[in-house]
């Protein structure tokens, strides 16, 4: 497909564009972005609006828009802060306009007791697009120019190695600066942790997950590449500190990011909230780039909506790089849209769309339509300490398609441990019944057993396609109950089924061999929208979880050790939409 390339508008500095209009940057980029003379995406265009109509409104309230403030700031960008790196070395910090926005609405705006109105900043971004030496702006900013004694400034990230790169920006900044380097101490020498400002006595070094430190109360935190960050536990620690301080700063900068269970994501889905005016929250600041839904990441036209940044610290060569490689590579892709595009994908190389896969899901199934109804399975059974999963997919009585149901266990004991490892919300899940926990350390097989045989005689279940892993405990269980069963291959012959009575155990081997009818039956019924699942978060997690490997003939596997996580549910699936694409039923059914 060719398509035509829309000239990219100049991207003018902020000096340059409110000398021309007579009035604060803030404001200038507001009106450029809500006028359609900047291209922005559709939150970015929800911020500008919001700026605007607060102008107008929230003076009512007691806030106001202080242009002193702001140009304050703007003034620290311009006089005092130095970049750093490459073309770039040494250079004013001159802030482009959509920077200006940033900094003019975070130190300008005030509330009602005359502090800083935002207490919460929350910037998602393309990759490359100098988030990380705007941070650290920002951060030099609150520690020798916000008149806060004793301020204590953060670099916050999941790690320490991560926390560092912020953190190195602004010691190269603070070196770069004629004025900041007179005035703050750095300690640590080629490899300094610190910096410290005499004046007020305030500081300035990393944070992370991994510290011991405890106790922190910051002024300004600053936490960099939050959709990194495996729980809230670093964002928690720095906002139980804020008590301690009249207006303290959080700063969240981030690309998007995989993890839809993530602290990251829930902010980033607040942020749109309070932009739709959903959701009042006066002190939290939302700047998130995105496409419009109607674009191809690959119209260069587009890329200035998640790239504010580009022809300055990002150039359209590179970008034009990274999508050809995109297109080249489907599993580049992913990483393309996710990190230069602003986009939310399920896994880092999925195997299936996200929102392909939300298209499926209907919280509203019910079972009850289905008693009586004959069904196929599939069962997984994983370790014992782990996730077992099973799926029922039956056909509709109009047959228009199939319905699924998945059902998982884990052992009781343990559970908070494994929700650590997996860093998913166990608990929660048990809680609301889409998790079932039996006593013990492991997954307790005899209840496992006597849930399919509950389903066998509620349902009909003709057949269960299982993994060879642990089978033979779960038919111990099966003897004991005195439970009637057969197991067969897949592929087993008109003799066999004849003569198999009671359940069908279908051994399922996990290779190319089996795997791909059943991931290619599973893909068309997604594709056709011929299935529809149960909605449950745990299943949900394993499809985004997935990741399939491709043979050279194009068969495919589930490839569990590159898996971002637990994919059992979607294994038990695929397995059980091939049981009923084979709709094998013994002689003998629990009917009959």
């Amino acid at each position: 497909m060719t398509r035509a390339k829309k000239k990219t508008r100049a991207r003018p500095t902020s000096t340059d564009l409110a000398k021309d209009h007579g009035r604060d940057p803030a404001t200038v980029y507001a009106e450029a972005v809500a006028q359609g003379d900047i291209p922005a995406g559709p939150w970015v265009r929800l911020a500008a609006e919001r700026h605007l109509r607060d102008l107008v409104e929230l003076p009512k309230r007691g806030f106001a828009w202080s242009l002193e403030k702001a140009d304050r700031a703007y003034g620290y960008w311009s006089q005092v802060l130095r970049l750093n790196g490459g073309q770039f070395e040494g250079q004013p910090f001159d802030l482009r306009l959509w920077q200006a926005f940033l900094v003019g609405s975070i130190f300008g705006w005030l509330g009602p007791d005359g502090y800083r109105r935002f207490r919460t900043a929350y910037v998602e971004i393309g990759k490359g697009n100098g988030k990380s030496p705007l941070a650290g702006g920002i951060g030099l900013y609150c520690l020798t120019a916000d008149g806060e004694a004793r301020a204590e400034v953060y670099a916050a990230a999941s790690t320490k190695d991560q926390a560092m790169i912020l953190f190195r920006d602004a010691v190269a900044m603070r070196d770069q600066s004629p004025t900041l380097s007179k005035h703050l101490v750095k300690y640590g020498g080629m490899n300094p942790w610190n910096m410290f400002f005499p004046k007020t006595g305030s500081f300035f070094r990393t944070i992370s997950s991994d510290d011991k430190q405890s106790g922190p109360r910051p002024h300004c935190a600053l936490v960099d590449e939050l959709h990194e960050h495996p729980d809230g536990t670093v964002v928690d620690m720095l906002e139980a500190g804020f008590k301690f301080r009249r207006q303290p700063l959080k700063l969240e900068i981030t690309n998007s990011g995989v993890d839809r269970n993530s602290i990251c994501f829930q902010h980033h889905e607040y942020s749109q909230r309070v932009l739709e005016q959903r959701v009042e929250d006066e002190a939290w600041f939302a700047y998130v780039c995105a496409l419009d839904k109607s674009d191809d990441w690959r119209d260069e036209g587009a890329w200035i909506k998640a790239n504010p940044n580009l022809g300055v610290s990002i150039t359209e060569k590179y970008l034009r790089e990274q999508v050809k490689k995109g297109e080249g590579l489907p599993a580049y892709a992913s990483k393309v849209r996710r990190l230069n595009f602003c986009e939310w994908v399920d896994a880092a190389t999925p195997w299936i769309d996200g929102d392909k896969w939300r298209a499926i899901e209907d919280p509203e199934l019910s079972l009850a339509p289905y008693l009586g109804t004959r069904c196929w399975g599939g069962l997984d059974l994983s370790a014992r300490n782990d996730l077992t999963a099973l799926a029922l997919v039956f056909p509709r009585p109009d047959g228009t398609g199939r319905d699924a149901f998945t059902f998982f266990w884990a052992p009781e004991e343990g559970l908070r441990a494994r929700e650590d490892r997996d860093r998913v919300p166990y608990t929660v899940w048990r809680d609301q019944g889409f998790l079932e926990v039996t006593p013990g350390a492991t997954v307790d097989y005899g209840y496992v057993a006597r849930r399919i045989v509950e389903f066998r005689e509620r349902y009909g279940l003709a057949a269960v396609a299982f993994d060879r892993w642990r089978m033979e405990e779960l038919k111990q269980e099966f003897d004991e109950l005195g439970f009637e069963y057969s197991v067969l291959s897949c592929d087993a012959d008109e003799d066999a089924i004849a003569n198999a009575t009671g359940l069908l155990l279908l051994n399922h081997g996990q290779g190319f061999r089996d795997m791909t009818p059943a991931i290619e039956a599973l893909e068309a019924g997604i594709a056709n929208r011929a299935m529809r699942v149960k909605k449950n978060p745990v299943l949900t997690m394993c499809a985004a979880n997935a990741v399939v490997e491709v043979g050279a003939a194009d068969e495919k596997k589930f490839h569990k050790r590159k898996a971002r996580g637990r994919i059992d549910g979607i294994v038990a699936l695929a397995m059980a939409e091939r049981a009923a694409t084979l709709q094998l039923v013994p002689s003998k059914s629990f009917w009959e």
